[in-house]
């Protein structure tokens, strides 16, 4: 099974069985029973079976009732039985929000999401009252059930790591708050109680860059957001992310994003 949506938010829950899921830039992961899976921005993905079949080998997907497809040999006992579906972000930063989550979260064994994950596919393939709200507020539930599991189940380097870490999270919560003073390195460090050089080497470890790099991508992001929303000229945004003119934020925006702010603003 194949998918190559443009960057649409896939999830899945194994309910039986085992498959291998490999995804662009990044080595397969084996899914088992219970597994959930979470791709904040999903592009060429492939569900196979543990041991690949020959290349080009695909199946046409037959559908069965609402929202039930099988793929593969109806006459035969199906080996792997997943519940997949994908969801947008209505927030009008979403790219924001996908540019601080991890590319892939894999929890293992939580039957809270897959308790979850069965309760959306029950209420999206019904018709009850108010179907929309409730499909609503259990994919936000969802959402944050599994950002949490996974930073306490051990991400990958990213802003989840570094928010379960209690000294380095007030560093972080001060810059996300605060963007526009020129922190340092030591400022952060009395943040989260730490040494200078404890405080770069733990938050280099867990975050995957150093303090200054990770309030320069911030403090970007909060740029490309404002700008795309045209409500503030290039000089009051200049100065809202911790730049004292809007030459030399021009400068920053332009190394970091590839495009001067204004070129940016009127796309």
């Amino acid at each position: 099974m194949q998918r190559t949506d443009d960057r649409q938010p896939f999830y899945c829950v194994v309910l039986a069985g085992g498959r291998s899921l490999a995804c662009a830039g990044h080595e397969p992961v084996e899914l088992g029973q219970g597994d959930f899976l979470l791709i904040p921005a999903a592009y060429d993905c492939t569900v196979t079976s543990v041991e690949p079949p020959p290349p080009g080998r695909y199946t046409e997907s037959v559908m069965l009732a609402a929202g039930k497809v099988r793929l593969g040999d109806a006459g035969c006992e199906a080996d792997v039985v997943m519940l997949i579906g994908h969801c947008a972000f209505g927030s009008p930063d979403a790219a924001l929000l996908v540019s601080l989550l991890p590319a892939l979260v894999h929890v293992r064994g939580e039957a809270r999401l897959a308790t979850l994950v069965g309760l959306i596919g029950e209420e999206a393939r019904g018709a009850k009252p108010a179907r929309d709200l409730i499909l609503a507020r259990l994919l936000e539930v969802l959402l944050i059930e599994a950002l949490r599991t996974a930073a306490d189940t051990g991400a990958s380097p990213g802003l989840l790591r570094g928010l379960a870490d209690p000294r380095l999270a007030a560093a972080i919560r001060r810059m996300h708050e605060q963007p526009g003073p020129s922190w340092t390195v030591a400022e952060l460090a009395d943040e989260d109680a730490l040494s200078r050089s404890t405080c770069f080497d733990r938050f280099r470890r867990a975050v995957g860059t150093a303090p200054i790099d990770y309030l320069l991508t911030w403090r970007m992001a909060l740029a490309q957001n404002m700008l795309r929303d045209g409500d503030a000229r290039i000089g009051e945004v200049a100065r809202r992310v911790g730049y004292s003119s809007a030459s030399t934020f021009s400068v920053a925006f332009a190394r970091q994003v590839g495009m001067p702010p204004g070129q940016f603003s009127g796309r």
